[in-house]
């Protein structure tokens, strides 16, 4: 049983991403997610990931680095909401992973935007492959987190259905305020 949003979120990760896929973490923190992926697509796939936190993609760096899976990954410290100017429009990306709300053990007023996150959403689902997937985990419990995730699910509530499979896991019986994992399929490339 997963009780833990991040480690469910890996496991499908595991199960979706295969060796010489492309894929994007758009919200590195402290670079568990960037590691994994970077372990699952070998050394024929890459990896990109970012963080608007210089100190999130510097902590990022030195545990690829430690693990020797540098040479696989591109690191950007910005905003995922500027993905559009740094990958180039063709790519077709296999997985997506975002992490929103703020970097644990960090300044908790420097948190994801709906604006951003909304912006590197729709770019990403536009270039998925066929059969890619996107992994957003949804923190509501800080300020700011609720505006967010209702303007993700409105947002994804209008995706096309012949196009894209969404579906919406959370803890309904979780005290507090627990995070729910939106997840976007790419049906067809039609």
């Amino acid at each position: 049983m997963f009780t833990k949003a991040t480690t469910l979120v890996h496991h499908w990760m595991e199960a979706h991403v295969e060796p010489g896929h492309y894929v994007v973490d758009a919200t590195a923190g402290n670079g568990h997610d960037t590691m994994l992926l970077a372990r699952c697509v070998g050394p024929d796939g890459h990896v990109v990931a970012m963080d608007i936190q210089p100190e999130a993609v510097e902590h990022t760096r030195a545990r690829l680095q430690d693990a020797g899976l540098l040479d696989r990954c591109t690191l950007f410290a910005m905003s995922h909401g500027a993905l559009a100017g740094v990958l180039s429009d063709d790519i077709l990306i296999d997985c997506a992973v975002f992490n929103l709300g703020y970097l644990p053990g960090s300044d908790k007023t420097v948190i994801t935007r709906p604006e951003s996150t909304l912006q590197a959403h729709r770019w990403i689902v536009e270039r998925l492959s066929p059969g890619g997937v996107l992994f957003s985990t949804v923190y509501t419990g800080h300020e700011g987190g609720q505006e967010e995730a209702d303007a993700l699910l409105e947002w994804s509530m209008g995706l096309d259905g012949r196009r894209y499979s969404v579906a919406r896991h959370e803890w309904i019986n979780q005290e507090g305020k627990p995070p729910f994992i939106l997840i976007i399929k790419q049906r067809s490339r039609g």
